[in-house]
């Protein structure tokens, strides 16, 4: 990466590096490196590591500060939807991170500049660089910075789906879901599952997602939308109580 291009990204950021290697190996993917054995070292996976934590711990201060009265639970579903890659992704769209990333060529030809796992990770990266370069406070205001508002204005639910699905149902007095394995497909580093909520009395229905978890909670989601429990946006719906 030419010092230019990572002095622009820097305006970008609103941070300026001390040492800008923190930056350029943010931004390094696998795929960008010939040598395995040097790839511990020279990719963006440890800076990852320790970009997520500091994520995590910034959130859930100004969690804390922000929402006095909420308890645990809240909390909790407000700092996963807050932190998860999806939300990472969004905001290094927002900074068109996408196009200073160090790609292999056959991964940037197959979109990787585009892809929202890679542009979360790189995100987490980014504040790990930040955090080793210039200590928690500047990690803090780039957090500050790029979530905050996304934190006052989230929307998701406050309840994760499957625990209110589960609670909803035996308000009717039936049987907890049952969750099953459909299927499963793709590569070990990215599989696909399929899983199928049954629930008395209800047509089944089907989730999907990376991991077992997710597959089952994406189908108590697509469940509870179907019943009218929650809308698409995953917001209980005013006066459904049954």
């Amino acid at each position: 990466m030419k010092v230019k291009n990572c002095k622009k990204l820097e305006t970008v950021l609103g941070y300026v590096f001390k040492d800008i290697s923190h930056l350029e190996r943010a931004l390094t993917h696998s795929s960008a490196v010939s040598s395995p054995k040097h790839q511990i070292i020279e990719i963006y996976q440890r800076h990852e590591f320790l970009g997520d934590r500091v994520l995590a711990l910034t959130i859930a201060d100004m969690l804390l500060k922000a929402f006095p009265k909420a308890d645990e639970g809240e909390l909790a579903r407000r700092l996963n939807g807050l932190v998860r890659n999806e939300t990472c992704s969004a905001v290094a769209q927002e900074l068109n991170i996408g196009p200073f990333i160090r790609l292999g060529e056959g991964e940037a030809q197959a979109g990787g500049r585009h892809k929202d796992a890679i542009l979360g990770d790189v995100c987490e990266a980014i504040i790990g660089a930040i955090f080793l370069d210039g200590g928690f406070e500047e990690a803090q205001n780039f957090i500050s910075s790029n979530w905050k508002k996304r934190m006052l204005n989230w929307k998701g639910p406050l309840r994760d789906a499957k625990t209110t699905l589960q609670e909803w149902v035996q308000s009717k007095k039936l049987d907890p879901p049952l969750y099953h394995q459909v299927s499963r497909k793709g590569p070990d580093h990215a599989p696909e599952f399929i899983l199928k909520c049954e629930v008395d009395t209800l047509e089944s229905i089907l989730g999907k997602g990376p991991s077992k978890r997710i597959a089952e909670q994406n189908a108590a989601r697509a469940m509870l939308i179907r019943e009218g429990i929650w809308n698409e946006q995953g917001e209980p719906v005013r006066n459904k109580n049954d």
